[in-house]
């Protein structure tokens, strides 16, 4: 049997509250909250540890939640819930009857690794949209590139949002932030050739050479890149368009870049 919590006064579930609503609490406690059976299941396999999970044995039964946390290290503090109150706490409205209180990570730049000599990454610079940024991780985690950097964020990479529209993908990916002038003089000490996604001075994507280590990176729809990727850019490149319209989803381009990238690399 789980100690069960009914009452939405309980300071657990209040923080939980607290930490979907509020950026400044994840960072101040450095704890987030991740909700769904596959997105905590990826979190473990990212090597995020949890503090508590919650769960709905009316949605998620005792037997199954015993099995399931089983593999978890080291054990979190394992709570049940009614099924009145994991409604009233659940983010989603479709959802497997589980929530997670997870230990952020560091995304400091200093902490990406590479292990391939001529690594693959994506810098997105101020993306806006949390829907947005869970796209790119997706597509990353798809084309498993090497590292995904989100250079000026609007917002903290554990943000619910992110973690829903990403299916996860937050957790399987190596991310960092950072300002862009950190972000390039980090990029320029690994030697990684720097690929501006932008209309000024370009040449077709398809043409630039994406063999050796490289960075693809993208602007928002609204303003694009910032005037200092554009002075440090090795090339800038574009998607030729034959309609009215001179750009498209951030997330759409970057896919066409990164498969195009992995295209020359003969790892489709």
């Amino acid at each position: 049997m789980y100690k069960t919590i009914t009452s939405s006064q309980n300071p657990i579930i209040k923080n939980i509250q607290l930490l979907d609503s509020k950026s400044r609490e994840r960072r101040k406690q450095g704890l987030f909250v991740v909700e769904g059976k596959r997105e905590i299941s990826m979190a473990f396999k990212g090597g995020y540890q949890f503090q508590t999970i919650l769960f709905c044995p009316k949605i998620f039964p005792e037997t199954t939640f015993s099995k399931f946390v089983k593999k978890v290290y080291p054990k979190p503090e394992c709570i049940a819930l009614s099924s009145d109150l994991y409604k009233k706490i659940a983010y989603r409205s479709s959802t497997e009857g589980i929530i997670g209180i997870a230990k952020t990570k560091s995304l400091h730049l200093d902490d990406i690794q590479f292990s391939k000599k001529n690594p693959l990454i994506l810098v997105a610079e101020a993306p806006e949209k949390p829907g947005n940024i869970g796209a790119l991780l997706r597509t990353a985690d798809a084309a498993k590139l090497d590292a995904v950097i989100i250079a000026n964020p609007k917002t903290d990479m554990y943000n619910p949002n992110i973690i829903r529209s990403s299916l996860g993908c937050v957790f399987t990916n190596a991310i960092a932030s950072g300002t862009t002038d950190e972000i390039i003089s980090f990029l320029k000490r690994n030697n990684i050739s720097i690929y501006c996604a932008a209309l000024q001075g370009s040449v077709s994507y398809h043409l630039a050479d994406y063999t050796q280590s490289t960075a693809i990176v993208v602007g928002t729809e609204a303003t694009g890149l910032s005037e200092n990727w554009l002075a440090e850019s090795t090339k800038n490149i574009l998607i030729p368009m034959q309609g009215e319209i001179d750009s498209m989803n951030v997330s759409v381009a970057a896919g066409i870049l990164i498969f195009e990238a992995k295209r020359q690399r003969n790892f489709l």
